[in-house]
């Protein structure tokens, strides 16, 4: 079901306010199913692009030129006004875009967002010929490790294996660091809903809590018995919450 336009491949359903979906670095577009069944249904469009996270040159492998590939696109599309939905390395970027551009952005939603914590996006990567070690850290993703399915433990384990990409995920790792937001935060008045995990070890709640602190104008909601991906682990929890939030601030 994806779209393919110029340099952008995307999914797009329904009709209304645009919710832009920013995937991680792992993450592929099907991490945000249920978020893309049922957004439509509430007078949203969704919209998830590709992320060129593996595909452009590595000078602009970087949080920076990712937030750039995104307001092209929405430019692309004819958007006004966009609501920005990242998860991880995905969030980082709606931050930093929020930052760069914030006459496109009408609300943004984080949720295990990189930007403030950087610990398990490149410390380990050494050691990516042992499956077992791939599959344990997949799992600890989630709260629940069956969610790690093989399928999901052997396309990670595929990336880390591949040179190329293993070099690009180093070169965002060290961009992530690099783009640290704490400065920026304080003067980003977005309207901002941040969905945390109470037990995501990649990003920990008190990551969350900062953000909560140094955003001027956010709100943080917790999900329990929740890893690293709200939307994948509990769609059903992280749609209410999502849709509340939007729906009290009129957006």
């Amino acid at each position: 079901m994806l779209k393919k336009e110029k340099k952008y491949t995307y999914f797009e359903a329904g009709e209304g306010t645009p919710i832009i979906i920013l995937h991680g670095l792992m993450g592929g577009l099907s991490n945000f199913e249920g978020v893309a069944q049922f957004f439509p249904t509430k007078g949203y469009k969704v919209v998830i692009p590709e992320l060129p996270i593996y595909t452009q040159n590595i000078l602009k492998t970087n949080v920076k030129a990712f937030s750039r590939f995104v307001k092209d696109f929405i430019l692309y599309k004819g958007f006004d006004e966009v609501i920005l939905v990242g998860n991880s390395l995905g969030g980082h970027i709606g931050l930093y875009h929020t930052k760069m551009y914030p006459n496109l952005v009408k609300a943004l939603v984080i949720t295990g967002s990189s930007g403030l914590y950087e610990s398990g996006m490149g410390e380990s990567y050494p050691k990516r010929g042992d499956y077992e070690y791939i599959k344990k850290k997949a799992e600890d993703v989630f709260y629940d490790p069956k969610i790690a399915t093989k399928e999901i433990v052997d396309e990670v384990f595929a990336t880390v294996n591949d040179r190329i990409k293993l070099i690009k995920t180093l070169t965002i790792a060290k961009s992530a660091i690099r783009h640290n937001m704490a400065k920026d935060l304080p003067k980003m008045t977005t309207p901002t809903c941040i969905i945390w995990g109470k037990d995501d070890k990649v990003t920990p709640p008190n990551v969350a809590e900062e953000f909560n602190k140094l955003l001027p104008n956010s709100e943080l909601f917790w999900i329990d018995k929740c890893g690293h991906a709200a939307m994948m682990e509990h769609p059903d929890a992280f749609n209410e919450i999502l849709l509340n939030w939007l729906q009290k601030n009129n957006l």
